[in-house]
């Protein structure tokens, strides 16, 4: 019974930790309508302050607190609101859904910069001691948390609901222009809803991190509050007390099955299953709960779709960047890079590529944000090198295959969610995969999966050219089928389901097809690419599909353009080049390259300076121009979109 008293206070304190955090994700959410992915981050560089200010350089407690709240947290908020989110007024859901994660990437990226990962570091309680009751021993920390997330919550509720500026600060996203007419700036509005966001994850951090006792590390501080992601998702992103309710809920059962449950597992699972329980609990927050209409920021405004070149035109790019291929592999046969050749570099950008079509295809045409792709990735890989000892033509087909069922299951129970809804489902998902499934010892082992190259009767493919070659094949077919679907009836559909899902069922057309068919496809893409991957690395291993570069990668497709062919192979080539050039480096200029395109919405392709049409292109008459005047339709590597309206 003792054992039970004492583990339901420490559920209660990780629960109340995670209602501090999703508290703050509400209160952004209800003042601006965007869910801020960054907020764990924000709450682990707060974390990092803390040990900096009080272990490091032993500064006061409470003036460490003041320095970490209301300087640099109320400070940060009201920057980002006023720099990155206030440009974001009029954009569909998925624009801040990649900015804010663009954010996240920042913080992680000059978090690894400043602190260094294989240093521990640890922090001790705010306040000493303990004391017994009803026989067992509670720590004072722990009371401070939960008095500390009380507070908050009839703070926040006191203020939204029973002051002028809670009615405000409610109001806002629904109707800015109604708000200004009583004599409130709504701008001023949701900047004090990003300050109190900022200033509700740090204080989650900080109070967080004298429980950890690993110590604060960049990866599993930023995930953390994932837990609270799930919380805010069950109070439907705007009921302050069912979300701390869910909080504490969640806060307990994690505490339960740690101790209750994993002492009987196999003992190799019991890290993994450790590290995947909060994603487990927001997938299933989500999957299970009735979703709601999510509010955009702002006003919505529609953006004419690319013009997709045909057939003819695609064949003839395609023809012509094979041929560059070719030559290529020719001249740069047996250069090195950094102990890499330039052959295998460029199959790898190859590979990625293909990743990089499915988001087009998902993303870009469909309009549902995918997270995961580099999960399909890793499983295809890990098939491959399964399958006939790897290296054969059956473990490609099993790959994308396997992966195609994958998607499908993944998509079924989400078919209903849209938008940031699926966002978070992905996100969920991938990380789950990530540490419940590759970091577990038995998937890529110690040293990582061997693959072979693919064994063809007649055909060697065991030089680097030829690998070059093939996979490059790959990606020319993987861009013609892109095309040749965003041309067909079903590609005509998908872009329809884009604009209106209302409209879509409106007419008699089935969403939940549609939506499973092309997340299956985007999936099996995917996973064809891991294979390839495989075969051209010839080694893979838990840290090539891990989290945080398949949400990098996916912000490297968002820059370019991910309604584009093109903007699908120059994310890849940027990616691998950077990676080679700077790795500690790639999650920075992922970031900063989303929040800078943060007004295009057609990414660094949609802009008018890069328009250059192909010799063999029809030129249109008059370009497509977005809604803040961006031209929305780039030129094509492999006979893509080209710069009229479909």
């Amino acid at each position: 019974m003792s054992n039970f008293l004492q583990y339901t206070i420490f559920g209660i304190m990780l629960g109340a930790g995670y209602a501090i955090a999703a508290t703050g994700l509400v209160v952004t959410y209800t003042t601006s309508g965007v869910f801020n992915f960054a907020q764990g981050a924000v709450g682990m560089i707060a974390a990092f302050c803390y040990w900096e200010l009080v272990s490091a350089h032993h500064v006061p407690v409470l003036l460490a607190l003041v320095i970490i709240l209301v300087i640099g947290a109320a400070v940060a908020g009201a920057l980002v609101e006023r720099v990155l989110m206030r440009r974001l007024h009029g954009a569909s859901a998925e624009r801040p859904v990649m900015v804010t994660l663009g954010l996240m990437v920042i913080l992680t990226g000059a978090a690894t910069l400043i602190w260094n990962p294989t240093t521990e570091r640890s922090v001790d309680n705010m306040v000493s001691g303990q004391f017994r009751l009803v026989g067992i021993n509670i720590q004072y920390q722990e009371v401070l948390i939960i008095g500390v997330a009380l507070a908050v919550a009839f703070a926040l509720r006191a203020l939204f609901y029973s002051t002028r500026t809670g009615y405000a600060l409610r109001a806002v996203v629904d109707d800015p222009e109604l708000v200004a007419m009583s004599g409130v700036s709504p701008n001023r509005m949701s900047q004090y809803g990003w300050i109190l966001g900022f200033m509700m994850a740090a204080l989650a951090g900080v109070l967080l991190a004298p429980t950890q006792t690993t110590g604060i590390q960049i990866p599993a501080m930023t995930l953390l509050v994932v837990s609270g992601y799930a919380a805010a998702i069950v109070g439907r992103l705007k009921n302050i007390s069912v979300t701390f309710a869910a909080a504490i809920g969640i806060g307990l059962a994690e505490n339960y099955v740690i101790n209750y449950v994993l002492p009987h597992l196999p003992e190799n699972l019991v890290p993994d299953v450790t590290y995947a329980l909060p994603m487990v609990f927001l997938f299933i927050a989500l999957v299970t709960l009735p979703s709601v209409r999510l509010r955009a920021v702002g006003r919505l405004t529609t953006m004419r779709a690319p013009r997709v070149a045909g057939g003819k035109e695609s064949l003839i790019a395609g023809g012509v960047f094979l041929a560059l291929a070719v030559v290529a592999a020719i001249v740069f046969n047996n250069t090195d890079v950094k102990g890499t050749t330039l052959l295998t570099l460029g199959g790898m950008v190859m590979t990625l590529g293909i990743v990089g079509l499915s988001l087009v295809l998902l993303t870009g045409y469909s309009g549902q944000v995918s997270l995961c792709q580099f999960s399909f990735m890793g499983i295809g890989a890990f098939i491959m090198g399964k399958v006939a000892g790897g290296g054969s033509v059956l473990g490609l087909l099993a790959a994308t295959a396997i992966c195609a069922g994958v998607g499908a299951l993944i998509a079924l129970p989400t078919v209903r969610l849209r938008d940031l809804y699926l966002a978070l489902a992905t996100f969920a998902f991938a990380d789950a995969v990530a540490t419940g499934f590759f970091n577990d010892g038995h998937v890529f082992g110690v040293g990582g999966v061997t693959i072979g190259r693919i064994l063809l009767p007649g055909l060697s493919l065991s030089g680097d050219r030829a690998e070059f070659l093939m996979v490059t094949v790959f990606f020319v077919l993987a861009a013609w089928m892109v095309l040749a679907i965003r041309r067909s009836l079903f590609g005509r559909r998908l872009v329809a389901l884009n604009d209106s899902p209302a409209a879509y069922a409106t007419v008699g057309l089935n969403i939940g097809f549609t939506k499973v068919a092309v997340f299956a496809i985007a999936a099996a893409m995917a996973g064809l690419a891991g294979a390839l991957y495989g075969t051209v690395q010839g080694v893979v291993g838990t840290t090539d599909f891990d989290f945080f570069p398949g949400i990098i990668f996916v912000l490297f497709v968002t820059i370019w353009s991910i309604r584009t062919v093109s903007g699908a192979f120059l994310a890849a080539v940027s990616y691998v080049a950077l990676n080679q050039i700077w790795p500690n480096g790639v999650g920075l200029f992922a970031g900063v390259g989303i929040i800078l395109i943060g007004r295009a919405a057609s990414g660094v392709l949609g802009i008018e300076p890069f328009q250059f049409p192909l010799p063999w292109v029809r030129r249109p008459t008059s370009p497509a121009v977005g809604p803040a005047g961006d031209l929305v339709a780039p030129s094509a590597l492999i006979g893509g979109e080209t710069s009229a309206a479909s």
